[in-house]
């Protein structure tokens, strides 16, 4: 065949980008399960922050995870467990979970005992900030009112700016705030230094110069805890008992 025809180069052309192809793709497949445990582990490390729990090192956040996560469930708008197979609510995809009526979302809560035996509530939250997605974890006392602990994280927030809803300074001011006052779901909001909120509710601070995203995390806590109303009300009863 005469190599420098036409024919010859569409031919070599598209022999090198079916070979490119392939290879491209039999990397793709080698290193997925790599990459998707490294999702999960950052996952499961973000859960763990909720609760103040840090591993060791990367290669004990399984194990350090399965220590203290020690169930997963889902609930019902009605606040009733649906399923508790092992990792149910890891599984749930949050971006495509809110999209779901709010009556039919699946309703994530990871059971948690610390070492002091005391046993916490996390339930994930998902939004938007300024410039794409933001989420994090809540974990609530066993009162099913007071947080314990909180951990946001972001897809491509402004460094400095918004990103800091990363940073303890932020997700610290949510530590001993309370969902309910007066037995009525207040929430807790993101405010403007100096401002309150109207309603009584419990507030922090939020961060100067980052509007948008502040608001962002405050809708997002509202949008995302309020379908476990029932759920935390069962808490909260079984507390009382």
């Amino acid at each position: 065949m005469n190599k420098n025809s036409n024919s010859y180069q569409i031919l070599y052309a598209a022999v090198m980008v079916v070979l490119v192809g392939a290879v491209l793709a039999f990397i793709y497949m080698a290193l997925k399960p790599r990459q998707d445990e490294n999702i999960a582990n950052d996952t499961r490390n973000q859960i763990l922050s909720a609760v103040h729990v840090t591993a060791p090192s990367e290669r004990d956040i399984p194990a350090t995870y399965e220590k203290y996560i020690t169930q997963d469930l889902l609930v019902d708008a009605e606040g009733n467990v649906t399923d508790s197979t092992a990792g149910c609510a890891f599984a749930v995809n949050m971006k495509k979970n809110l999209k779901r009526p709010e009556a039919e979302r699946l309703l994530p809560v990871f059971r948690c005992v610390l070492d002091d035996g005391s046993v916490k509530y996390i339930v994930p939250v998902y939004g938007a900030g300024l410039w794409g997605p933001i989420w994090g974890y809540v974990a609530l006392n066993d009162d099913g009112n007071s947080i314990f602990g909180a951990n946001f994280s972001h897809e491509s927030e402004t460094p400095g700016l918004g990103a800091r809803i990363t940073e303890a300074a932020f997700q610290s001011q949510f530590e001993n705030k309370q969902l309910y006052k007066e037995g009525e779901l207040k929430n807790v909001a993101v405010v403007k230094n100096g401002q309150k909120t109207t309603d009584g509710g419990d507030y922090v601070n939020a961060i100067s110069g980052a509007t948008i995203t502040s608001r962002g995390v405050g809708t997002m806590m509202q949008q995302c805890l309020k379908p476990y109303d029932a759920f935390f009300r069962k808490l909260q009863s079984e507390t009382e008992k």
